[in-house]
């Protein structure tokens, strides 16, 4: 990693900026070059950020190119409701990644690109007798999911075009102090809305954790998918149980009225969201350590402990732009 130059794309965000943190604190990493809608969370002292418009794709490719990295991580990731509504999402997603995609094809330097994806791309539990790993058939049911696996293609074709490596972390949904997570938001409600029949499982990614990954994969360069989930899972009871909420069981209809009044407590409900309540979300964590050389320090119950322990997280309003 001696001298390499790195884009990241999404540095404002609360894990971009982590991910800028962690770069910045290694000095074998040369030139840092951030991209995102919002400035920074945390002050980074060398890294050299621009402000930009996700449908600015000229001067996006203009940024990259004039950088010419030896490593692309794109965190510029829009999740449903985490700062925008699905369909603001879904176009700020799709725009940054045609300027990045684009743009990577062309880069004379280039020897990676680390991609933040998720294990929405296998869609929900109730698809699997067991935890999927990463050579199960992707079949993404919710918005996330899907954008999730276009921005995959891209980069598998961007590998088959140049052999460029490209690493695609699919994460499990990401928890953190600051971090606008649905999944936090909602699981901090008075009370929380479950499905009673199967008490369904899931696994979280502490973010510091998930920071960690994609500056590992940076570093080793692999190739190919690896999913990136902390260890044990947890089902919503339990998880409610922790923070003394009081759960509700809700079968059909009644998820309606669920996510109806989840939007006015202020914790939206999107259908990636839905899905986990319903049927649960994990995967096996098993190639990280062999690729990345990386182990998650925080396990699904850690981290949903430490969520009940942290400040409330103030709800951005939607028209802001933080990937």
């Amino acid at each position: 990693m001696s001298g390499r130059r790195i884009v990241v794309t999404g540095l404002g965000g609360e894990l971009g900026s982590l991910v800028g943190s962690l770069l910045e604190e290694d000095s074998s990493i040369g030139e840092i070059v951030g991209i995102d809608t919002n400035p920074p969370r945390r002050r980074l002292k060398r890294s050299a950020f621009h402000l930009v418009e996700s449908s600015d794709r000229d001067r996006i490719g203009t940024i990259i190119n004039d950088a010419n990295p030896h490593v692309i991580i794109h965190l510029g990731v829009w999740e449903p409701h985490a700062r925008l509504n699905t369909a603001d999402a879904r176009l700020h997603t799709e725009q940054l990644g045609e300027a990045v995609f684009e743009t990577a094809h062309g880069l004379p330097a280039l020897e990676s690109l680390v991609l933040r994806s998720g294990i929405e791309v296998y869609g929900s539990l109730a698809h699997w007798p067991h935890q999927p790993n990463e050579h199960q058939a992707l079949e993404p049911e919710s918005e996330f999911g899907h954008m999730l696996l276009a921005l995959e293609h891209r980069a598998a074709e961007l590998a088959m075009e140049r052999g460029t490596s490209i690493a695609m972390l699919r994460l499990a949904s990401v928890v953190g102090k600051h971090v606008p997570s649905p999944l936090g938001r909602l699981l901090r409600l008075p009370a929380v809305p479950f499905n009673p029949f199967g008490a369904p499982q899931f696994s979280v990614i502490q973010d510091n954790d998930a920071a960690r990954a994609f500056v590992a994969a940076a570093k080793h360069q692999p190739h190919g998918a690896i999913n990136v989930v902390a260890p044990g899972s947890i089902s919503i009871p339990q998880a409610a149980s922790i923070g003394r909420r009081i759960t509700l069981p809700t079968i059909g209809p009644a998820w309606w009225f669920a996510k109806s009044l989840s939007g006015l407590a202020g914790a939206p409900m999107p259908d990636h969201i839905v899905q986990l309540l319903m049927h649960g979300r994990s995967a096996q964590p098993g190639r990280t350590e062999e690729l990345l050389n990386f182990v998650p320090e925080y396990s699904t119950h850690e981290v949903i402990n430490s969520l009940y322990e942290w400040p409330s997280v103030i709800r951005i309003a939607p028209q802001k732009q933080v990937a």
